[in-house]
């Protein structure tokens, strides 16, 4: 497989999440990118791309939970 393709599809994911209008996909999107990414990053031993991309992960992962606990509020 050539490391360029998940490039590219985590490019895609990346700006695909930030054509949505709902939070929600905008972060899961998001996070399907940066997983993608930090794969990339690693296959291809580019340390900066999967380290950030690896941080940004977990950034995302934060905002889906506390989306997540916001809608579980009583309103």
């Amino acid at each position: 497989m050539s490391w360029e393709y998940l490039g590219y599809f985590a490019s895609a994911l990346l700006i695909a999440s930030l054509t949505m209008s709902d939070v929600s996909k905008l972060r899961w999107f998001n996070l399907a990118g940066c997983i993608a990414f930090t794969a990339y990053g690693i296959a291809i031993a580019a340390w900066p791309v999967a380290i950030t991309n690896g941080l940004l992960t977990f950034v995302n992962i934060y905002h889906l939970i506390k989306l997540k606990r916001q809608q579980q509020k009583p309103q």
